[in-house]
């Protein structure tokens, strides 16, 4: 998180902060923007303002959080209960041997259209070049309006 938080804050954007209140749990970062950054007690309304405004996701290596949060971001998608976004998974040596998606498809616990709901990266630049193409103006108009 910290890592967006200083890209968003170097380029001269507004930085979001949204932390959890846990017994040993870190705090906001320096680089967000104070003002703007919240603190929740429930992590289910996390998730929910996480999602709020979400054009796109992107999930680098994490433990137990970083899972549930994509998880619960993979299943509001497939069901249709939010509209369709980018989600990248930066770090195939880590996501490929962590979640078997292929083994989930061999099982019938997915649809095939469901590989779609995700890209993995290796690549900042490339991954970089993927949202920009998909998130164009129209893009953007549109989903906020959904």
């Amino acid at each position: 998180m910290e890592a967006g938080n200083r890209g968003a804050k170097e380029a001269g954007g507004i930085s979001l902060g949204m932390t959890i209140s846990l017994p040993h749990e870190q705090g906001l970062n320096e680089y967000c923007t104070l003002e703007a950054s919240m603190q929740f007690h429930y992590f289910f309304l996390r998730k929910l303002w996480v999602l709020l405004r979400t054009r796109a996701f992107v999930a680098f290596p994490g433990g137990i959080g970083t899972l549930d949060e994509l998880f619960e971001i993979f299943t509001l998608i497939q069901t249709k209960k939010v509209a369709k976004f980018p989600i990248i998974l930066f770090g195939s040596d880590f996501w490929k041997p962590l979640i078997n998606f292929k083994q989930l498809l061999d099982w019938g616990l997915i649809n095939p259209e469901d590989l779609d709901l995700f890209k993995l990266f290796d690549d900042v630049d490339e991954a970089s070049q993927y949202l920009q193409s998909i998130l164009t103006p129209s893009f953007l108009e549109n989903s906020y309006n959904r």
